[in-house]
């Protein structure tokens, strides 16, 4: 997919290259810095840094990944973080990775890596250093296709609005299953009847879905839709929301080719996770959403935290896949995208 945040170690990550947030004499430092060179081969990555040092804040360069299971590193300079200049040492962590993404475009680097640049010994705070990083690779992939991973370990970089949060515990607090089984046991005989009967009036109303204000409904209707399969719903909402292709699978955090995939693919089954995103990219109504979810064979449901996370995102109307996928990674749950 075009950006994910995972947990993993760098010098781990099978990708076309991975990026060492590096000094700008390119010596060997401690935390990931050191790591990456000791997987590599101290010597040799030091020889080839020397060829290219010194470089400025902001800039990268590239070498070899010699032992490491990428192709390249990418060495680049992020700043020190000076409370005083803020501005100035946002730009210049913008640069880094801008440049950093440009070095990998130039040797066609298919897929990079990052770790969290200048936010160790550096003193970037944590939560500035992640908005910078996603605004910055966010910026890029509106007009390239590479696939990005942010490797993190800290959870402290996700600080997510307290205000976000609290909405997000309050939903799930109210509409997950499992955490009110025990309260829906001590119910009442009367209140459980009142809940029964309520659900079963849901339950035998006419299913209805609702399309940029066309609404389908009843048995002929229903009827008649279906043998439509996924992709040719999809190919219906795209056309309805007015977006391109493009769009839609930038949106939805998407590779290129997968989309081209469930486009051309009649009766192409995408994963639960990449439906959703999809969903999410058309900023589709709850209704529409399952709606589509269903001709792939998926329902959200109410016991499973990551859907109850989702549905409140999409009742909420808040679409931004960054911001819900920045959430899903709090609660360690998987995150939204290919």
């Amino acid at each position: 997919m075009p950006f994910t945040i995972v947990r993993q170690d760098i010098t781990r990550m099978k990708v076309d290259a991975i990026v060492n947030a590096a000094n700008t004499e390119l010596r060997m430092g401690g935390g990931v810095c050191g790591a990456i060179f000791r997987a590599a081969g101290a010597s040799e990555l030091q020889a080839a840094c020397d060829k290219l040092a010194p470089i400025k804040t902001g800039e990268a360069v590239v070498t070899p990944g010699f032992n490491l299971p990428a192709k390249y590193v990418v060495h680049a300079a992020g700043p020190v973080y000076h409370h005083q200049s803020a501005a100035e040492s946002e730009e210049l962590l913008r640069a880094a990775y801008r440049n950093s993404l440009a070095r990998a475009i130039e040797n066609e680097c298919e897929s990079i890596a990052f770790p969290l640049i200048s936010s160790g010994i550096y003193g970037y705070p944590k939560n500035e250093a992640l908005r910078v990083a996603t605004s910055a690779i966010r910026d890029f992939l509106a007009d390239h296709d590479i696939d990005i991973s942010l490797a993190v370990f800290d959870k402290a970089a996700f600080a997510v609005s307290e205000e976000l949060m609290g909405a997000v515990e309050s939903y799930i607090d109210e509409h997950y299953v499992a955490e009110h089984l025990l309260r829906r046991r001590k119910l009442l005989d009367l209140e459980r009847k009142a809940l029964d009967e309520s659900a079963l009036k849901q339950l035998s109303a006419p299913p209805t879905a609702v399309f940029e204000g066309v609404r389908f409904g009843g048995i002929d209707d229903l009827v008649g839709r279906l043998d439509e399969s996924f992709s040719q719903t999809l190919l219906k909402l795209v056309d309805a929301k007015g977006q391109s292709d493009v769009e839609v699978y930038k949106r939805a955090n998407l590779d290129r080719k997968l989309f081209s995939k469930i486009r051309t693919g009649k009766d192409y089954t995408p994963s639960k996770r990449t439906a959703i995103a999809l969903a999410v990219a058309l900023e589709l109504s709850l209704a529409e959403t399952d709606d589509l979810l269903e001709r792939a064979g998926y329902a959200l449901s109410h016991s499973q935290k990551f859907d109850v996370i989702v549905e409140y995102f999409i009742t909420s109307g808040r679409y931004k896949i960054f911001e819900i996928n920045e959430v899903l990674f709090s609660y360690d749950q998987p995150l939204l995208g290919g």
